[in-house]
């Protein structure tokens, strides 16, 4: 009986053991549960987890190729801006041989040509100068100052607070309704002296001062020839500059003159010497047409290009591109081809096609070659030909233009497809949250159960503890001693 109570007394001891011990993971069985648990959870979910990000980095692979043919069609599209406009390819050059007395640019109406261009005098801007008074302190006199320049002017009221020059200059620079005036003051050996200064070129431009009211003080500043006071002096008068075009006279407000010529920008820089002329020639500007034109059969063939690598198998590395066999890319390429194959029977001067421009196509690597020999002779021989089969309305820039934006545009192809890929990532996304999930549900349940389990071998082990103890005393601190001796039938009694 005692024994049975004693049994009793341990086997509650037994259960708190137990209980405790399944906080302790793998104490009772000695197994490495945690390990156990995310093996079986990493195999239970490897084969969803594996076509989750085989999707996953398939999709990516698409947005990336996608985006570098996408950057490939804007370098392409960026070269047309130039081939578009048949008068802006067949641009001219203009040159001056006396770079002293001027330079020219040309405009997309300019015409070939050659013209004698003599200088008499640059045009320039008003300045005027007051007499000398001791400092820039000194104070000139009070009144209204009107200042006019052409058809504006503005009136200032000069009081006791900016009577000096200084005070003057100041107030002049600082009008609201400036007419195109600045003022300063030089400070000499022989005094302080008031400067103004028109801010533009031109007779029209003359500056002139008048005063009015106050003490008098300010008629010094007067600056009025129509009325012949002149109490300033004129140290430079506006005036326009004055230059012939094969001797014919000609004249402009500033030293950019246009319109003297037709498309020609003349930048008027010195006087020539008299009776000198320069040479002024208009000529056909070939050779900024054909770096146009060979940066656009680099972009045609970065297109190629990254079509092949992208939609293409490599057999060398046997490796197939992420757009591989794609119906947009192919169908792209097809419409480009086409394009490029354009022939415009009806253009003059025998270019009709790129062909004529020595522009054919690699039978090996199928990009574009050019021919720069064959290309030179063609634009020298006729410009606005090739820019009418380059450009215009049916030109063939016009038409790739027109193709570009079909894909690259807003709501284009390349849009829509763009859209429906990241639509597909985040589904992929979606359920790979899903998926973790449940794999730590599945995680949690055989923690559980294997936690359980533990507990189980847990309470057997002081089981087996206990009844050692109690057959086999002297043997007690090794339970596999006491199962030696069980099985071998020697009980202490």
């Amino acid at each position: 009986m005692s024994s049975a109570v004693a049994a009793s007394g341990s086997s509650s001891g037994s259960g708190a053991s137990a209980s405790s011990l399944i906080t302790s993971t793998g104490v009772g069985s000695g197994l490495d549960i945690s390990a156990i648990v995310s093996a079986l959870t990493a195999n239970y979910g490897a084969a969803q987890t594996n076509e989750l990000s085989a999707q996953q980095s398939s999709l990516n692979a698409q947005v990336s190729a996608y985006g570098t043919f996408s950057s490939a069609l804007s370098t392409l599209q960026a070269t047309l801006s130039n081939l578009e406009s048949p008068t802006q390819l067949a641009a001219y050059t203009a040159t001056v041989a006396d770079k002293t007395i001027a330079t020219a640019t040309t405009g997309s109406d300019a015409v070939p040509g050659q013209y004698s261009l003599e200088v008499q005098n640059l045009a320039t801007a008003s300045s005027l100068t007051s007499q000398a008074f001791a400092t820039a302190g000194t104070a000139v006199g009070t009144g209204s100052l009107t200042i006019a320049v052409g058809g504006a002017s503005t009136t200032l009221t000069i009081d006791s607070s900016n009577e000096s020059l200084s005070g003057i200059a100041a107030a002049i620079n600082s009008a609201a309704n400036n007419p195109g005036v600045t003022a300063s003051v030089i400070t000499t050996s022989g005094g302080a002296r008031l400067v103004l200064t028109g801010t533009q070129t031109g007779a029209a431009n003359a500056v002139t001062v008048t005063q009015s009211g106050g003490d008098g003080g300010l008629s010094s500043l007067v600056y009025d020839p129509s009325n012949s006071i002149t109490n300033l002096t004129q140290t430079q008068a506006a005036q326009d500059a004055n230059f012939t075009i094969n001797g014919y006279a000609a004249s402009s407000a500033n030293n950019v003159a246009t319109g003297a010529i037709s498309g020609v920008t003349l930048d008027l820089l010195g006087v020539s010497a008299a009776n000198t002329p320069t040479t002024l020639s208009i000529s056909p500007d070939s050779s900024s047409a054909a770096t146009s034109i060979n940066t656009f059969v680099t972009a045609v063939n970065g297109v190629l290009s990254a079509i092949q690598t992208l939609g293409g198998y490599d057999p060398t590395t046997q490796t197939a591109g992420p757009l591989n066999g794609n119906a947009t890319l192919q169908s792209f390429q097809n419409q480009l081809l086409n394009i490029l194959d354009t022939v415009k029977s009806g253009n003059t001067g025998g270019i009709s096609s790129l062909g004529d421009l020595g522009i054919a196509a690699d039978a090996n690597t199928g990009n574009l070659d050019t021919n720069a020999a064959t290309l030179g002779t063609a634009l020298s021989a006729n410009l606005t030909a090739v820019g009418n089969l380059l450009g215009g309305t049916s030109g063939i820039t016009t038409q790739l233009n027109t193709l570009i934006n079909q894909y690259t545009g807003p709501g284009g192809l390349l849009s829509t497809i763009n859209q429906g890929l990241q639509s597909s990532l985040s589904n992929v996304s979606q359920q790979q949250t899903a998926l973790q999930a449940q794999l730590a549900i599945y995680s949690a349940t055989l923690t559980t159960q294997y936690n359980a389990m533990d507990a189980a071998v847990a309470a057997l082990k002081e089981t087996q503890t206990y009844l050692t103890a109690e057959f086999n005393p002297n043997q007690s601190s090794s339970s596999s001693s006491s199962s030696s001796n069980l099985s071998s039938g020697s009980l202490g009694t």
